[in-house]
């Protein structure tokens, strides 16, 4: 699978006639660069979907993915990669130890939010699970993206 890199030094180095894509924000620039190099092919894995932006707004979820304005997809302040789940596999991934609760700044656990740091191999496809998910897709069932991101994680 292709999947298009729109971070700030690849962006750099295509070429110009190739499809523009908007690049990540300056503010992406804080964060570690290969943080910065693996969302943006997050955020490229769904350059076709025309239900899903990147960007838009102040404040939290200004740097996210959002599937017709909800959120199912970031990189936090803290350069953790953030994903909104059904709150069982949440719990799952957290006992595996792939990732954990995502706090809120006041502390607050999200049930339905998993955190991780690196582990970048399975970024896209958990953004593609929360896609599905935030698009109200049934989630008792587990779907070929979850079986994927299951075997990659293996």
């Amino acid at each position: 699978m292709f999947v298009l890199c729109v971070c700030h030094s690849c962006i750099a180095e295509k070429n110009k006639n190739e499809t523009k894509v908007r690049s990540l924000p300056a503010q992406m620039m804080r964060n570690d660069p290969e943080i910065e190099h693996a969302f943006s092919k997050v955020v490229g894995a769904f350059v076709d979907d025309k239900r899903v932006v990147y960007g838009g707004g102040k404040g939290f979820g200004s740097n996210a993915l959002k599937f017709d304005g909800k959120l199912f997809a970031m990189v936090s302040a803290k350069g953790k990669f953030v994903a909104k789940l059904p709150a069982q596999r949440v719990d799952d991934l957290v006992r595996q130890g792939i990732g954990e609760y995502f706090t809120s700044g006041g502390g607050r656990s999200m049930k339905e939010w998993l955190a991780l740091y690196g582990n970048y191999s399975i970024w896209i496809n958990l953004a593609k699970e929360a896609r599905t998910f935030v698009a109200g897709a049934p989630s008792g069932n587990e779907n070929e993206v979850t079986k994927k991101t299951r075997s990659k994680m293996r």
